[in-house]
């Protein structure tokens, strides 16, 4: 039951993801990323999602030292960029990552798209470093049920979770049935399609019925989907606002209303079509 920020999904190594974590991408200037860390960190959050390629992991590192709570309290996330991909690199982008974050471990470090010929390879160095002790959890990004069903086929550990770009434009339903039915977790980016999907009548309607924002709506919708939301701001009001989700809940015919908004509609690249 999702009652509240410290909710956590378990995944299916037993370890837990809290459903609600502060995304960082496109955060590019120094200061602001290591407020916003550390003001999410304040408000309750404890989950952090960065990336070698957002080119932020030290400020993520100094927001989580600023905020005086201890590492094994938080869950921190990073992912290994397309041009380190392959067994070798992989091991030395992870390297960079944790020098750059100034940690000892990453909760949960994931292969950021399915680039062809080289992603089995990175996955092999990922569970060395599982196996090693150094990352607690190891996954994937952007992949398509195809992806996933190379990947098993040919893999001693099989990924906890799956973070793709889902949305009501966009909600992914049979990747997410996939996903769901191998013990696959699924994590949001892009949660609300970059704001552009708040001026739906429908989510406006639902946001005046229960008082809240139509982003608000979104993300619970989100998350009485079983899906894991790492919405991004740099504003404190709104990090506050994203991660107040836990006194309403979206009705079974509000829900599908929102299920009727799907229209397929990707906002970011097709991992079958990404120029890697």
């Amino acid at each position: 039951m999702i009652k509240n920020l410290a909710s956590t999904k378990t995944l299916h190594n037993g370890l837990e993801i809290p459903f609600v974590g502060l995304g960082v991408y496109q955060m590019k200037n120094p200061e602001e990323t290591v407020n916003a860390v550390r003001t999410a960190i304040e408000t309750g959050y404890r989950s952090v999602d960065t990336a070698a390629v957002y080119g932020n992991e030290e400020e993520v590192g100094q927001g989580v030292r600023d905020s005086g709570v201890n590492r094994e309290d938080l869950f921190i996330t990073s992912k290994v960029w397309n041009a380190d991909q392959g067994y070798d690199s992989t091991l030395r982008a992870f390297e960079e990552s944790l020098k750059k974050l100034q940690m000892d471990y990453l909760d949960l470090y994931l292969i950021h798209w399915p680039v062809e010929g080289k992603y089995k390879d990175t996955w092999k160095a990922l569970e060395r470093l599982h196996g090693e002790g150094l990352i607690k959890s190891i996954g994937v990004s952007n992949f398509h049920q195809h992806h996933l069903e190379d990947l098993l086929a040919g893999s001693n550990e099989k990924p906890v979770l799956n973070q793709i770009e889902t949305h009501p434009r966009l909600s992914q339903e049979p990747l997410r049935e996939f996903c769901s039915s191998h013990s696959i977790a699924v994590e949001a980016w892009s949660p609300i399609a970059q704001g552009r999907v708040l001026h739906e009548p429908t989510l406006n309607h639902i946001a005046k019925k229960h008082g809240k924002s139509a982003a608000q709506i979104v993300l619970r919708w989100h998350l009485q989907n079983d899906v894991i939301i790492i919405p991004k701001s740099v504003h404190a009001e709104r990090i506050e606002e994203n991660a107040n989700l836990f006194d309403f809940e979206l009705s079974l015919d509000e829900m599908n209303q929102i299920n009727s908004l799907n229209q397929n509609e990707r906002f970011g690249p097709d991992p079958d079509h990404f120029d890697f």
